[in-house]
């Protein structure tokens, strides 16, 4: 299914993607580590999603703050959530989802889609992330330009992640056809900034009415396809 909100083809230049949530599964990827995080503490009826989704939040609440490492914010974040749900446990128990990075998956569309658009355009990646962090996933391939939150020292949404992306794109503005699966960092990051953003919204949430409209939404990387491809 393609709920397409803007109309005709586009050409662009370049072809940015967020990668957890939109080319890797991280929900179902991470759900295993925080077990194993809650079960180390004293932690009883700790629903682990919502708990996922607590640490998640507080994660994006702290992009807007002064760089700090990926793993600084996330250890910080588990600290924070263990005080929201009762639970006394060491915050560096953080380290468990770290090591899990090496068994995360990729959506099924992702390989088959990213080599189809790499034989016309540049590809990029952009990620809140550390560089050796992103280098232990499993997406093993190469792109044109890695932009990470390390690397632009800031992060989605607060705009230097995007502004780090538009400086080394190498092509205007214009040219940058960014996908990406949050509202609240990717259209709350981009769109201020003039980017062009398709939506990827695997798992069909509503769009808040806070955020700024996407361009385009899908419901995978895959019908991305049917946009730039003649």
């Amino acid at each position: 299914m393609v709920d397409q909100t803007g109309s005709g083809r586009l050409a662009p230049k370049v072809m940015s993607f967020d990668v957890f949530g939109t080319l890797i599964s991280v929900r179902d990827s991470s759900y295993g580590a925080f077990e194993r995080i809650l079960d180390a503490t004293d932690a009883r009826g700790v629903d682990v999603k919502a708990f996922w989704e607590f640490w998640e939040h507080r994660n994006i609440e702290q992009y807007w703050e002064p760089y700090q490492s990926y793993r600084a914010i996330c250890e910080t974040s588990l600290s924070d959530a263990f005080a929201k749900f009762g639970v006394r446990g060491d915050p560096r128990l953080i380290n468990y989802y770290f090591d899990a990075f090496g068994s995360f998956f990729l959506y099924e569309d992702v390989l088959s889609t990213l080599e189809r658009l790499a034989k016309r355009y540049k590809l990029a990646v952009v990620s809140n992330i550390d560089d050796d962090l992103l280098a232990l996933t499993p997406l093993k391939r190469s792109f044109d330009l890695v932009c990470t939150a390390e690397r632009a020292k800031g992060y989605k949404p607060d705009g230097a992640l995007f502004r780090y992306l538009i400086e080394n794109a190498g092509e205007a503005k214009s040219d940058i056809l960014h996908s990406g699966q949050s509202q609240y960092t990717d259209l709350v990051g981009g769109k201020p900034l003039g980017l062009t953003i398709a939506w990827i919204n695997r798992r069909g949430v509503e769009l808040d009415g806070n955020v700024p409209r996407p361009d385009y939404t899908f419901s995978d990387i895959q019908s991305l396809l049917g946009l730039v491809e003649t």
